[in-house]
Formats: structure tokens, sequence, C-alpha cells
């Protein structure tokens, strides 16, 4: 068994940059790290995750769906202004709902597609 410290990153696909750049650091308000000419760095308070060139088309989930995605943490009051805040912005919320008892992440949880539809998922968790 190897004993894992923790997480150093994750990347998420994307197929331009610019836009993805504009939408995770402009309109989500993920901080910018660096940049190179395949990849964006960018940062939620310790948590990394890189933004890299795909030139494979990206769509991990068919239609709708929102099984393969990735989730960031809010808090309830931000839950509601970003819910507010996408809308406003034009961005589909494809999934808004609510999870309780034995699921293993509790409380609420709203999905929606960033420009390559990767599924993003803001949680307000209740715990």
């Amino acid at each position: 068994m190897i004993k894992m410290k923790g997480l150093t990153h994750f990347t998420i696909p994307v197929t331009d940059l610019k836009q993805s750049k504009d939408f995770y650091v402009d309109l989500l308000g993920f901080d910018f790290v660096r940049g190179n000419k395949h990849m964006v760095f960018c940062k939620n308070q310790d948590d990394y995750f890189v933004l890299t060139h795909s030139t494979k088309p990206i769509d991990p989930n068919p239609d709708e769906k929102t099984d393969i995605h990735t989730a960031f943490y809010v808090d309830s009051a931000e839950y509601d202004r970003a819910k507010e805040y996408l809308t406003g912005k034009g961005i589909k919320i494809l999934v808004d709902e609510e999870r309780h008892g034995d699921a293993t992440f509790t409380g609420r949880s709203l999905y929606f597609h960033d420009p390559d539809r990767n599924v993003i998922e803001l949680h307000d968790s209740d715990k």
C-alpha cells in the first residue's frame, strides 16, 4: 500500500484554453496561477487544477447526464448566489438536487457544463 499525503492537482481536458480560462477564472472566480501553450494552472485556496488542451473531442456524459463531473464546495449563501449568477450568465443548470440520509455527500448540489461539456458540481454540504 502507498500512503498518500493528499491530492496535488487534477486535470480538466479542454479544447480552447482561452475560452476555458475565461470561464474558470473570470466567470467562476478561480485563481489563475500560470499558463503555457497547452496548460492553464488554477487554484482555489490550497487546491489546484490544470486546464489541459486536448485534441480529442470532450464529451464525458451522454445528453444531460452528470455522473462524470468535478465537484467544488461552496457555503449555503454562496450556493444560492451562484445559482442565480450562473442562470443570469445564460448557463443552464442541469440538476439542482438535495441529498440526505445514507448518501456519501449530503446537502445541496447543482450541476452545469463548462464550454467543453465537462460537468461541474457546486456542493453545499449539510455537514
